[in-house]
């Protein structure tokens, strides 16, 4: 689930996006604030849209909204409220976070892409990466399935010419931290950085 708020730009309306994939045919139901976005075939709740927020719950965000217990909670109630009989089911562990490059091999199908599997805590994950600095043995950041870049892009699950990819290692420019360097690659983080937690700019 991604949140996304931006009054000045856009208006007072919370915009919840709860699946990164598309579908050709929707349909909308409006209960009171709340607008859902439900796949006309199969009637799952692809999105919600409430309006005039700020009237529930003041926002200082202009962009993506950080996943907390507290706004997942205040939501919820919002729902209830407009008589909407959904339940949020919403991963509130970390998106970015310190991952250990294990192994890493030539794609296939690509010369410029390598096959990484990257320990990130709780799992390995397989990630296709065309960094030309890429390494085994390294710690990166990884933007787990379901991150949000700086840029507005959601991570999804993908394949990169043929080859499966969960993820994706992060350059210091994408992360846009400040001052990053032109030249391409992934950020090397520092040893004692610890496996699975959180990376945060």
């Amino acid at each position: 689930m991604n949140i996304f708020y931006n009054k000045p730009g856009v208006g007072d309306v919370l915009l919840i996006q709860l699946t990164p994939e598309k579908t050709e045919k929707v349909i909308t139901e409006t209960n009171g604030d709340v607008t859902q976005v439900k796949d006309a075939q199969t009637n799952e709740v692809l999105a919600i849209n409430i309006f005039e927020f700020s009237k529930y719950k003041e926002l200082d965000v202009q962009g993506n909204v950080p996943l907390t217990a507290e706004i997942v909670e205040a939501v919820q109630h919002i729902l209830t409220k407009n008589d909407i009989s959904f339940t949020l089911e919403v991963d509130l562990s970390p998106k970015f976070v310190v991952g250990h490059v294990d192994s890493l091999e030539q794609h296939p199908n690509a010369d410029k892409l390598k096959v990484c599997r990257v320990n990130v805590g709780e799992s390995t994950l397989q990630i296709v990466c065309g960094a030309p600095n890429v390494e085994a043995g390294q710690k990166v950041v990884v933007a787990k399935v379901g991150a949000v870049m700086p840029s507005g892009m959601v991570i999804k699950d993908a394949e990169l010419r043929g080859v499966a990819s969960s993820g994706m290692l992060c350059s210091a420019r994408e992360l846009a931290i400040p001052n990053a360097p032109e030249v391409k690659g992934i950020l090397i983080l520092d040893e004692h950085k610890e496996v699975g937690s959180e990376f945060l700019v």
